[in-house]
């Protein structure tokens, strides 16, 4: 891991604001790398582990449980954004689709969002509902980057990211490196810190 990506993440991080509506969305000020995925998909505990803070992020064992976009401030150099998760939630399709239309509307519309990490499941790979978000994200060109997650859990990692890196290569947004990772044995936590940071570096910040 570089020096300045090691740097960057042993610098304190922190909640600073959780918006279930557009006009509780914290100032613009810093970078934003958001992340996104199917409920359940693992994003709290790779926040957990990339910021080295066990309970950081809350993580669920209830899908579709985080309701808001959650900011947290890295240093004074970059907010990590959690996104509620999609594909499954016990809720009344009318608060359902609030939430999605908060989403749909913070990717679209967020100036300092340098990338989206699109966490997939390395034991489920791609699914409808992650195509439905790449495809919106292509016409609104964000930039987005496969993570998977869950790695240790996977029967057949191999072919499983040769599958994924083919279908994101077919899109027109996504970034060509597939990141995989797991949160349980810390491998490809490295790698992620490091695309991370140097989204970090090219706003000129340490």
């Amino acid at each position: 891991m570089s020096e300045a990506a090691r740097r960057l993440f042993a610098q304190e991080c922190r909640f600073v604001a959780g918006a279930a509506s557009l006009d509780r969305l914290p100032e613009a000020e810093l970078p934003e790398v958001a992340f996104a995925g199917r409920s359940n998909v693992g994003k709290s505990s790779l926040i957990n582990a990339l910021t080295g803070r066990s309970a950081l992020a809350r993580a669920s064992n209830t899908p579709g449980r985080t309701r808001q976009i959650n900011f947290f401030r890295l240093a004074d150099a970059l907010m990590l954004v959690d996104l509620p998760g999609y594909g499954y939630a016990r809720a009344p399709k009318r608060e359902i689709a609030a939430w999605t239309g908060l989403v749909d509307s913070y990717l679209r519309g967020r100036a300092p969002l340098r990338r989206l990490m699109l966490l997939i499941d390395a034991r489920h790979g791609i699914k409808e509902s992650d195509r439905e978000l790449m495809k919106m994200l292509d016409a609104a060109a964000v930039s987005y980057q496969g993570v998977l997650t869950k790695i240790d859990k996977a029967d057949d990692l191999d072919s499983m990211k040769a599958e994924i890196a083919a279908e994101l290569a077919t899109h027109v947004a996504a970034h060509p490196t597939l990141l995989a990772t797991s949160a349980v044995t810390g491998a490809g936590i490295e790698e992620a810190r490091e695309e991370i940071a140097a989204l970090a570096e090219t706003q000129g910040l340490r």
